[in-house]
């Protein structure tokens, strides 16, 4: 059994491994288009012999919780609190009025069904499809408010759909329903997931910030620790009766293992692994479903287009009929919506345009990836009565599922391009060009961060020339855009004053003597006037810190150290190992700001390597033979890395849809020169 699983996985892994292959050469085909039929495929050559039991809860908690717990990480919370009204009446409300109105409707219609599986295809048809939206989105132009309700509700109505279809599946697998029951249930594990997700989120912000504060900034720690989250989580949820998705999504939001404010090197590097981890492991997951389902629905719906129980017409009515009902039960919540909207919100009256907005919000609500996987975790056979009673209905709920999945694809590819305007080809065209541009810059910066992260004592003088190598390819990137690139004149004030700090300090604690520190820190002053072209500030707060350094260490150990009184030479000396210190402690927080990502990153990475540059010439070490040749080396490592990281980056913005496929093919080929150039292969 176990090599059995063993060969399954492996199989599964290999069919998303070909679905990646054949993206790149059927781009206009979506990726989960490509890997159900894949299973399809997969299906007919083993001749139904390909069939999965999965429990419902190893289900969710294998794939959907990891795939909840990074969709909230990287979701827009600034839009989501917005519009956090619409979005909550859109992923709740409307997830339960929809598993409500369809479960009493099919019930009725089909009475062979119970109302409690009825209600299970009702929830599961609650959530929205994320891929489908997109696709959407980069064909017309929806309505701004449109699309940041559409986005918040992708994130939050997966797991109120869950919820919802739990409680159905529960009331199936037992035999006994309740309504009031099942709905002081939902607001218990709703409530209760909430609040258990808030702080298990705030339990793994301590345990990141305490493991750091007792020094283990260990880079496999903190990312294992960050993919056991959503599995611990949920897991934890379970044994307190709540919400294991409503806690996951939470603890996603709050981002359990990157704490904002904090910042650095080590903090960098966490998250430059993190995110290629999950980068793959969510590709991974989400491609093992969709080929999962394409394996199994062929059986599915087999099954009840031959039994003779039910007519093939039948079925298609009973499509058609969902999907109106569906359809017109989100029409008329959204309508009701934007009415108390319009008139509380704006204060005006409802128009043409919101009826037509209210529209395409409906139309945009088409189903797939999440009601596919929820369907796909329905138990084979129930719990109550005699062993292996099989799940009422179960092939038939499935076949309902898929069908109205195809039609509200259908109606959102071909309806909502004649509700909204289509994007303007030329604009649309200066938009793509601006976007590469954009996204090619950040990827320069996010392999700077990269290598500011990897670097360490011993390879500081090579990765500061691949950094110079990138400032050099960002600042023709912006010539060509006609982008002015001006000096940051903040920064370098800044670090200016990190370095008068670390001069005022070094003093007050008899460090480093009076005159000498003195002397560096006029020298600092006189800088920061220039550069503020004299209207800098903090001059008095600067002079009362002197002075107070001078009183702390009294008039006469400052006399003591005027020329005359110590030799030259050691005040030579004392002035390059202050110079020394101050920058040492300027580029330690240099580091931290190209890490932190608050200001441009070719702006710090440019003060940082100017201010590493004169550390190391403060050193003054004459290298031997020896050493050049290892630097070489070091370079050349460093900038495999870089290369590596960069085609990483851009087949990331690209399936992200940040880069057009043209610009990222032109980008890879670049890099890939650039990979044979170094190997001296051209």
């Amino acid at each position: 059994m176990l090599v059995e699983a063993l060969t399954l996985g492996l199989l599964l892994l290999a069919a998303v491994l070909a679905s990646s292959l054949i993206d790149q050469i059927i781009p206009r085909v979506s990726l989960p288009l490509i890997q159900i039929a894949i299973g399809l495929l997969i299906a007919v050559v083993a001749g139904g012999d390909v069939e999965v039991t999965l429990d419902p809860e190893l289900f969710l908690v294998m794939f959907i919780a990891p795939l909840l717990y990074d969709e909230a990480k990287h979701a827009d919370k600034q839009a989501l609190w917005r519009e956090r009204k619409p979005v909550l009446s859109l992923a709740i409300g409307l997830v339960v009025a929809t598993t409500l109105v369809i479960g009493f409707l099919l019930n009725a219609f089909v009475p062979s069904i119970p109302l409690a599986a009825a209600f299970a295809l009702g929830a599961a048809l609650g959530p929205t499809d994320a891929v489908a939206v997109s696709s959407l989105s980069k064909q017309v132009d929806i309505p701004k408010r449109q699309a940041s309700m559409l986005k918040g509700e992708l994130l939050l109505n997966d797991a109120s759909g869950i919820v919802s279809f739990q409680f159905a599946i529960a009331a199936v697998v037992t035999g006994a329903f309740s309504l009031i029951d099942a709905s002081v249930d939902f607001l218990v594990e709703f409530v209760g997931g909430l609040i258990l997700g808030v702080l298990l989120g705030l339990l793994g912000n301590w345990v990141v910030k305490r493991a750091r504060s007792i020094g283990v900034e260990n880079t496999n720690f903190h990312v294992l620790f960050e993919v056991l989250i959503p599995f611990l989580i949920y897991l934890v949820a379970n044994v307190c009766h709540v919400s294991g998705v409503i806690a996951v999504v939470v603890a996603g939001l709050i981002n359990v293992t990157s704490p904002k404010g904090v910042i650095g090197p080590s903090v960098s590097r966490m998250n430059i692994v993190s995110g290629s981890v999950w980068h793959v492991l969510t590709y991974a997951l989400n491609g093992i479903v969709f080929v999962l389902l394409g394996t199994q629905l062929p059986l599915a719906m087999q099954d009840t287009w031959e039994n003779v129980r039910i007519t093939n017409s039948t079925l298609i009515l009973l499509v058609f009929g969902l999907t109106f009902v569906l359809l017109a039960t989100r029409f008329l919540w959204v309508l009701a919506m934007d009415l108390y909207h319009v008139h509380r919100d704006e204060k005006r009256r409802f128009g043409k345009g919101d009826l037509r907005s209210a529209l395409i919000t409906t139309f945009c609500g088409a189903k797939g990836t999440i009601t596919l996987s929820i369907m796909f975790s329905i138990p084979t056979y129930a719990v109550y009565g005699p062993p292996n009673v099989p799940f009422p209905q179960r092939e038939l709920l499935i076949f309902l599922a898929c069908g109205v999945i195809v039609c509200t694809l259908l109606l959102a590819t071909f309806v909502v391009p004649l509700l909204a305007p289509a994007r303007d080809k030329g604009e649309e065209e200066l938009r793509r060009i601006d976007q590469d541009a954009a996204t090619t810059m950040d990827i320069m910066r996010e392999v700077i961060e990269m290598l500011t992260a990897q670097q360490t004592r011993e390879n500081r003088a090579e990765t500061q020339a691949v950094i110079r190598s990138y400032n050099d390819r960002l600042a023709r990137i912006k010539a060509n855009n006609g982008i002015e690139s001006e000096m940051n004149v903040e920064l370098r004030v800044q670090a200016l004053m990190w370095e008068y700090e670390r001069a005022m300090e070094l003093m007050e604690r008899g460090v480093v003597s009076g005159v000498v520190a003195y002397r560096y820190m006029g020298r600092l002053e006189q800088a920061m006037q220039l550069l503020q072209h004299g209207k800098g500030h903090g001059t008095l707060k600067r002079w009362n810190g002197r002075f107070r350094a001078l009183w702390h260490r009294g008039v006469r150990a400052v006399l003591r150290e005027l020329p005359g009184n110590t030799e030259l030479a050691e005040q030579t000396e004392e002035m390059r190992w202050l110079q020394t210190a101050t920058r040492t402690y300027a580029v330690e927080h240099l580091e931290a700001a190209v890490a932190s990502s608050q200001v441009p990153t070719e702006d710090a990475a440019a003060v940082l390597v100017e201010y590493q540059r004169s550390v190391a010439a403060l050193h003054d070490a004459r290298p031997t033979v020896t050493s050049v040749i290892k630097a070489g080396d070091r370079t050349e490592d460093i900038k495999r890395k870089a290369y590596t990281f960069e085609l990483e980056q851009i087949q990331s913005a690209y399936e992200d849809d940040r880069l057009s496929r043209a610009h990222a093919q032109r980008m890879r080929e670049s890099v890939q020169l650039m990979q044979m150039d170094l190997e001296d292969t051209v």
